[in-house]
Formats: structure tokens, sequence, C-alpha cells
């Protein structure tokens, strides 16, 4: 069988509702590795909170952080990466204009530090994965570089208002999804940004083509990976529009369902 990618969202897919890669995904995954199929990780996380399972993994691929703004390989720094941040000048637009709507924090990040406007316990501890470098304070003051990323914390009746504003006001500029539950959090990147772009890149650069891809995602931020992908499939806890482009729905993330799926279509055992 000719070499596919397989390409594996992190939160809600690859990893249980635990944080953990199931031994039986696992073992499915090195298997399919050894028959020489690539496997890569396209996320939503920046690289400090992804690293602990590509090496898990094993994997010697490039990876795909913050949904397509940075594609990089972790294992050869001479690897062409794409970094493509937000304009210094948007995130100042758009922070201002979301002023007239509650929300509880902003934070951007650039590669690995953490900018956060206002502290909170909660929010540190979710994104002190990796030991980053963070700023607590005013964006407007402490931010001096464009951001990779910048995320909105709202509760959810708010986060739709919100992203309804940003979809009147500023989709020329920028692309925004929305994190699943517990954390209502609206995430934003620069405008024509996500994974199955930083897919593509990888793939040429693999020399797979996109017919023999395999894409697994549950969430909004997802959806174009999986409608890119040969095989784009949607875990059984994803998302309703998810499900409904997918070329395939397999069983959840707690119940093996990447695994089904490759046992199935590379005949492993």
């Amino acid at each position: 069988m000719k070499p596919h990618l397989i390409v594996l969202d992190l939160d809600g897919t690859l990893l249980t509702d635990q944080q953990q890669i199931s031994a039986k995904t696992k073992k499915t995954l090195l298997q399919a590795k050894e028959l020489g199929h690539q496997v890569m990780i396209a996320t939503g996380r920046p690289y400090r909170a992804s690293d602990l399972y590509y090496h898990e993994l094993g994997l010697t691929t490039p990876i795909v952080n913050f949904n397509g703004a940075y594609v990089h390989h972790p294992k050869n720094v001479s690897w062409q990466h794409m970094h493509t941040p937000i304009d210094l000048s948007v995130v100042h637009d758009v922070v201002g204009s979301i002023n007239s709507y509650e929300y509880e924090n902003i934070i951007a990040e650039v590669k690995d530090d953490i900018y956060v406007h206002t502290e909170d316990d909660r929010i540190l501890n979710i994104f002190n994965m990796g030991n980053p470098k963070i700023t607590l304070g005013d964006l407007y003051t402490h931010l001096l570089e464009n951001p990779t990323s910048l995320l909105i914390q709202a509760n959810e009746a708010n986060s739709v208002i919100i992203r309804d504003h940003l979809q009147a006001v500023h989709a020329e500029v920028i692309e925004h999804r929305r994190w699943g539950a517990p954390l209502h959090i609206i995430e934003i990147v620069r405008r024509g940004l996500n994974k199955a772009v930083g897919i593509a890149h990888v793939a040429k650069d693999l020399g797979i083509p996109r017919e023999r891809i395999i894409a697994f995602g549950d969430e909004d931020n997802d959806l174009e990976m999986i409608e890119y992908a040969g095989l784009g499939v949607a875990m059984g806890n994803g998302i309703p529009s998810l499900k409904n482009i997918a070329n395939e729905i397999t069983a959840t993330n707690n119940d093996d369902g990447i695994a089904k799926i490759l046992i199935e279509r590379l005949k492993l055992s």
C-alpha cells in the first residue's frame, strides 16, 4: 500500500477526555508508522502544549500549531516553516471594537510567549503548560509584536454575540473559531489560515497527494481539514456541522475512533 499521511487533531480526537492517548490508538498509529505511513498532528494548541504527544508517538514529521498560523518541524530547524501572525494594527482594531461587549479576558500568543490582559488564575493554569513566558497587563502597552493568535474569553451567550460582531466587522482580515467546553474562548488568527493550509504545505514536502491524506477531527477548527483530506473522518463526539461534511464518522475519542478507521482502511491487524 502506498504511504498515507495520517493527520490528527488533539483535543477530542487523538486525546481521550483524560488528555491521554489510549493504548489501542497508540499501538495502531505506531503500526501504521512501521508500515511506512506518515503521522502528523494538526492542532489549535501552541507547540509547547502539543510536544508531549508529538514525542510520545515518536513523530518525525512537521506539525501544524495555532490552526495553521505556525507550521514547523520540531526536529529539523532548516525545514521551511510558516509563521503567519496577525498584524498588530488589526489586533488593536479588534480589541478596541469589542470593548462595548462583555468579555472576561483577552490573551495574545506569540509562538510560545503569552500576554494576558487581566490576571486570572484559571487562565494562567490552562496556559501554563510548557512553562511559557507570561506577561500580565494591558495589551496595548505590553504586546509590541504581531501575535500568532488572539483569544477572547467570554461566557457562552456573549461569545455568540462577539463572533457575530467579528464576522460583520473584521471578516476581511481575520478568521475566528470557538473552543469546545468547558472554557468559552474565541480564537482568532490571520485571514486565510486554517489547518488545511498547513497540511497542504506538509503533504507537498512529503510527496503525498491529497487523496492519500486521512484526517481526524471533532470541532469547527477541523472543518477545512476534514473537507480537504481524501478521507475526512469526524469523531463520534464531533459537532454536527463536521459530521455533515465528513466522508466517514467513527467512534468517539474515548472509544478508539481513530484506531477503528485505520485498522479498516490501512488493513492493520
